[in-house]
């Protein structure tokens, strides 16, 4: 189940929400919350809620052994238990066939390979997991002693499947005490009704162009019609994670929680290091908090840790070289800029740094799109290729004008909301005399619009998967 799914919004949140409100008492919604978020795991495959709840079920007690020998030995074990589980569990079903396949690659064996499909959200809910332990084991959250609270934590359905990556703190207070005011589910439900509108309106639109551009022959493109399938691609993963952010924060404050935000318009950023402050916010400072100052054979290395961070955000995305070399990639230049410094960066003119900013991660992006197949390294060839004219390609094509006026609306409108304009327009109306009332009387409206075009849209075509669903 998915949330872009009718069966999500008409009949899955239809039953939720009232059952959720009729009680009052915050274990009664608790209860709820925990049974309808296992019932929405499982509804794909039902096998992937035991690895969960193996997981949810092992690291309560972990947490339990940290709390209880703390500074001891036996913490230190109790976090190298947790960590062997929970990245066990992880490395088995992601990156099993990988190892595998490189090893047959370079040794010529033939070790067949799993075939083990990833189950939805590990990747996610293993870092909260990890995110919460080690917390427990710094002392800067409580261990929580009662399992269902804990399993409400790792289970809640909107932040589960694909972020973002809630710590305990932030939701610690709010799993005993939250109010659910009318400010609150009217805010949620606009904000769900915004990502809805950027994956179905946006991304989905922007996904068919870009898969008419890469599904075929790229040592056919023009040079134009590359950079302009890339920048679609770019602006699509945008729209479509985004997007996802968007209705799980507005989800999630329906029921009285607040996340923190896990996008803040990267696309305005004047530097990569300022990118990524601002892309998949929740995983960046995962890794932040949790492997960049971590000792290496002894000592904090500034840069040993920085390589170790970006190797470790690409093999996160996928089991796949291309995401290992697109991590590294921003790797280089967050290191370029550090060794520049902030001070003679800004001196460079703002346009200049947006325009480098903006060539960076759409080549990034293009890294990103191929796999590591030869197939797609080869693909990759071509692609870098035709970015520079170094194929022979003509600059652009007819069909490339084509797909560009026919879509033009869709991309200047990709391209409006990938921007702060909306935020800036409502402070704007704010203040005029009738302010309040027209922001409430154009957020009815652009709420049920929303809805209505989304669901019109769902019901007469293929509903394109998340993509980071996948990771």
């Amino acid at each position: 189940m998915k949330f872009t799914d009718l069966l999500f919004v008409y009949v899955f949140l239809a039953a939720l929400i009232p059952i959720y409100f009729i009680g009052k008492k915050t274990i009664y919604r608790n209860i709820v919350l925990i049974s309808f978020s296992l019932l929405f795991y499982a509804w794909s495959r039902p096998e992937w809620l035991i690895l969960l709840l193996i997981s949810i079920t092992g690291n309560y007690f972990f947490g339990l052994m940290i709390d209880k020998y703390r500074g001891t030995g036996k913490a230190k074990l109790g976090v190298a238990f947790s960590l062997i589980l929970s990245l066990g569990m992880l490395f088995v079903f992601k990156y099993t066939d990988f190892f595998i396949t490189n090893i047959n690659g370079i040794f010529g064996a033939n070790i067949p390979l799993t075939g083990l499909i990833l189950p939805i959200g590990i990747s996610f809910y293993t870092f909260q997991i990890i995110s919460y332990i080690m917390d427990v084991y710094w002392g800067k959250v409580k261990v929580q002693r009662s399992y269902y609270k804990l399993l409400l934590y790792i289970s809640l359905f909107p932040q589960l499947v694909a972020g973002p990556i809630v710590r305990y703190s932030v939701i610690e207070n709010e799993i005993d005490q939250r109010v659910s005011s009318a400010d609150d589910i009217s805010a949620g439900i606009t904000r769900f009704m915004y990502g809805l509108g950027k994956k179905v309106i946006i991304a989905n639109n922007l996904h068919t162009i870009v898969e008419k551009y890469f599904g075929t022959e790229l040592s056919d493109l023009s040079v134009a019609g590359t950079w302009y399938a890339v920048i679609l691609y770019a602006l699509y993963v945008y729209y479509d994670f985004s997007g996802y952010s968007d209705m799980a924060i507005g989800l999630g404050r329906i029921f009285g929680f607040h996340f923190d935000e896990n996008f803040r318009y990267p696309f305005v950023s004047k530097n990569i290091t300022e990118f990524w402050q601002r892309w998949h916010i929740s995983l960046g400072s995962f890794f932040r908090d949790y492997l960049l100052y971590i000792p290496i054979f002894g000592k904090r290395r500034q840069y040993a840790s920085l390589f170790l961070v970006w190797f470790c955000t690409g093999f996160w995305h996928g089991a796949s070289w291309n995401y290992i070399i697109w991590g590294l990639y921003f790797g280089i230049f967050i290191f370029i800029e550090r060794l520049i410094g902030n001070k003679r960066l800004k001196k460079v003119p703002a346009p200049i740094m947006h325009i480098y900013t903006t060539v960076v991660y759409v080549v990034g992006f293009g890294i990103f799109y191929f796999d590591s197949s030869a197939g797609g390294l080869s693909a990759l060839g071509t692609f870098f290729g035709n970015l520079v004219g170094a194929n022979g390609n003509p600059f652009i094509d007819i069909g490339t004008q084509t797909s560009f006026m026919n879509n033009i609306f869709l991309i200047i409108a990709a391209v409006v909301f990938s921007a702060p304009i909306v935020p800036w327009l409502r402070k704007k109306i704010q203040k005029t005399e009738a302010g309040e009332n027209i922001i409430g009387i154009s957020t009815v409206v652009s709420n049920v619009a929303l809805l209505v075009i989304s669901t019109l849209l769902l019901v007469n075509n293929t509903n394109q998967p998340f993509l980071y669903w996948h990771f």
